[in-house]
């Protein structure tokens, strides 16, 4: 005789077992997930011009001597701060000189005969013509003594204005020319940024007003004011110049550097916006929301192209349309199909 009794062991066993996955998997579709929606909307923001451009200094002098010669001596290198009206450079002074001893002594001179024929015409002694002509000759030398006191006054050059020598373009011992520009001086108490604005934007552009300058050199930003704008349009580009001065405490803004400006503009722009939470990445950084289905309370999965950032609201270029509500705080224990508990 079979003994039945582990079969009847057996099938209770498998009927227990089957009972309790089913159980758990009842149990598992009808659990639902509390989360947090917003209905999708348009917003209105202002519209920002962004520029890129340059900086440059309030006032920028290019130097040179007004006179030729040897440089002798050169006070300042580049990058070094230079007081107004002080020596910056000087020339080899020993020909002009030696010049200006030649017409202080032909003064000297002429002076002498004209004293001597003066107290001739005086006492009617010579005549109109001669007395004009010493005179003549006495107003000639002085003149030149005077052009050649310039000239040696010239070889010593200063710098008109305070700044910074931005370009040091000859050294010591170096013959120059007459006007040739051998230094750069730069203040940069105040900077300017020059830049462009397309045409199409220029309505929206005015003299005073305010304009955000970045400069990603040392991460800061600053306030500035439109200054100056072009009247006439670049050939090429079609676009204006623009002007933006900006307070430099410390001089920590170099010319050269770029720097970001944004320009506020009356005219505001609408995006169809979500909360910029609500976006989710998947592995293949695909941007995706859950989109809630009132009428069932059930999360759907839907792909979505997200736009501009503006604060903590983000544009949805496609993927949305107006009123659809979507999941903003919860959505990381969701999948697509998911039942919620939309909490208020």
């Amino acid at each position: 005789m079979i003994n039945k009794t582990p079969y009847f062991i057996l099938l209770i066993f498998i009927f227990s077992d089957g009972c309790q996955s089913e159980s758990g998997n009842t149990g598992s579709q009808g659990s639902s997930v509390a989360v947090i929606t917003q209905k999708v909307a348009n917003s209105s923001f202002s519209r920002n011009i962004s520029l890129s451009g340059n900086v440059e200094g309030i006032k920028t002098v290019r130097l040179g001597f007004l006179v030729a010669g040897k440089i002798e001596f050169i006070a300042a290198n580049e990058g070094e701060q230079v007081s107004k009206n002080t020596l910056l450079s000087s020339l080899d002074p020993a020909s002009y000189a030696i010049a200006k001893e030649l017409a202080d002594i032909q003064v000297n001179q002429v002076q002498d005969e004209y004293n001597r024929l003066k107290l001739m015409h005086d006492n009617n002694s010579l005549s109109e013509s001669d007395f004009a002509k010493i005179s003549f000759g006495l107003q000639q030398a002085k003149a030149q003594q005077k052009l050649h006191t310039k000239n040696l006054a010239d070889t010593k050059l200063y710098s008109p204005i305070e700044g910074v020598l931005l370009k040091k373009l000859a050294e010591v011992g170096e013959i120059t020319g007459v006007g040739i520009p051998l230094f750069v001086v730069s203040d940069i108490s105040r900077v300017k940024i020059n830049t462009y604005i397309p045409e199409n934007e220029l309505h929206n552009i005015k003299l005073g007003q305010t304009a955000k300058v970045y400069i990603s050199s040392f991460d800061k930003e600053y306030e500035g004011k439109i200054t100056e704008v072009g009247s006439a349009a670049d050939p090429a580009s079609r676009a204006f110049s623009l002007k933006i001065e900006v307070e430099n405490p410390g001089f920590l803004i170099r010319p050269g550097m770029i720097a970001e400006v944004t320009v506020p503009s009356p005219a505001k722009d609408e995006y169809l916006t979500i909360p910029s939470a609500a976006i989710m990445h998947d592995y293949s950084d695909q941007s995706f929301v859950f989109v809630v289905d009132p009428s069932k309370n059930i999360a759907y999965r839907r792909n979505v192209s997200p736009g501009k950032l503006v604060n903590d609201l983000i544009e949805v270029v496609s993927g949305l349309e107006m009123n659809e509500t979507v999941v903003t705080g919860g959505q990381q224990k969701l999948n697509d199909g998911s039942r919620v508990i939309i909490q208020k």
